[in-house]
C-alpha cells in the first residue's frame, strides 16, 4: 500500500447513527464500476465512533453485488478496536486516515468519505480530495459530502481520479420546506461559498423559486412538486442529469462546473 504509515487527517466528533447515511448509499449502489470491476472493494473513510454505518453500507451494496468487500478506515484507535470486537464476513476494519489502508493494499472500486472534511478548513479539501483519488481504481469513484444527524439533508460531490464531476443534493421530500435547507449541509468545499456572486448560491436561490413555483402540484404529493422542480431547473438552464427514477428519490445532480467555486 502506498502513502505515509502514520494515519493522515486528525481525529473528529465520529458522531453516527443507523441509516443516517441510506441516500449516499443508494447513490453508491448504482455506480457503474461497483458492477464492473474485478475488485469490489469499497472504502468507508471516517466511519466514526460506531461501525454502524459501515455495516449498512455493505449490507446495501450486496444487494447488487453480492462478492463486495467493505473496509472501514478510522484515525481513532479506540474506534477501530470496537469495530474489530465483532466480525462480519465482507466487512473489515483498519487504522488509518486520507491515504486509505486497506488489505492487501487493493485499490477501491469506491471510496466513500461522509461527514469528515465538513469539520476540516476548506483549505484542506482538494489536499485531501486528492490523496484519496490516488488510492481509487483506474475507473473508480471517491463520494464525499455530508447530511444531517438522521440523514434527512444531504449532499455530495463524485470524482473520478482525475477531478470532481457531479454534484447532488439528496433531501427528504415529506415536510419540506424549502431544499436550500440543504445549505446547512454543503460539503466543506461549497458551504462557505453559498454567498452572491458564487455558483452553488445562485443554484440555490433558483432551486427555492423552483420549488416555489411547483407549489400547486403539492396537491399530488411532495414527489410530484419535486419533479416539477427539477424541470423547472432545466427549464432555467441548469444543466439536470438523469431523470424522473432519481428526481423522485429527492434527488437533484448537476456537473460539479455548474457550482463548482467561482
Amino acid at each position: 500500500m502506498p502513502g505515509n504509515p502514520s494515519p493522515i487527517g486528525t481525529v473528529t466528533r465520529g458522531t453516527t447513527g443507523h441509516n443516517r447515511l441510506r441516500r449516499v448509499d443508494r447513490w453508491i449502489a448504482t455506480l457503474p464500476v461497483l458492477r464492473r470491476t474485478d475488485d469490489p472493494l469499497v472504502a468507508d473513510v471516517g466511519y466514526g465512533a460506531s461501525p454502524t454505518t459501515t455495516l449498512e453500507l455493505r449490507d446495501r451494496l450486496a444487494r447488487v453485488r453480492s462478492d463486495v468487500e467493505v473496509t472501514g478506515i478510522e484515525i481513532e484507535p479506540s474506534r477501530v478496536a470496537l469495530a474489530n470486537a465483532g466480525t462480519r464476513d465482507g466487512v473489515t476494519f483498519q487504522l488509518g486516515g486520507f491515504e486509505t489502508p486497506t488489505p492487501g493494499g487493493r485499490r477501491p472500486a469506491v471510496i466513500r468519505a461522509f461527514n469528515v472534511l465538513r469539520q476540516y478548513d476548506e483549505s484542506a479539501v482538494v489536499g485531501s480530495w486528492r490523496i484519496m483519488q490516488d488510492r481509487l481504481q483506474p475507473d473508480g469513484q471517491l463520494v464525499e459530502g455530508t447530511c444531517n444527524e438522521v440523514g434527512r439533508v444531504a449532499s455530495w460531490v463524485t470524482l473520478d481520479r482525475e477531478a470532481p464531476h457531479t454534484f447532488t443534493v439528496a433531501l427528504r421530500l415529506a415536510g419540506l420546506d424549502v431544499p436550500s435547507i440543504v445549505a446547512e449541509r454543503l460539503p466543506k468545499a461549497l458551504i462557505h461559498r453559498n454567498v452572491p456572486g458564487e455558483r452553488v448560491h445562485g443554484f440555490l436561490r433558483d432551486l427555492d423559486l423552483a420549488w416555489a413555483v411547483a407549489a400547486p402540484l403539492g396537491t399530488y404529493g411532495p414527489r410530484q412538486r419535486w419533479i416539477a422542480a427539477v424541470r423547472g431547473m432545466r427549464d432555467r438552464g441548469w444543466p439536470v442529469a438523469h431523470g424522473v427514477a432519481r428526481w423522485r428519490l429527492g434527488e437533484l445532480s448537476v456537473p460539479w462546473s455548474a457550482v463548482a467555486p467561482a
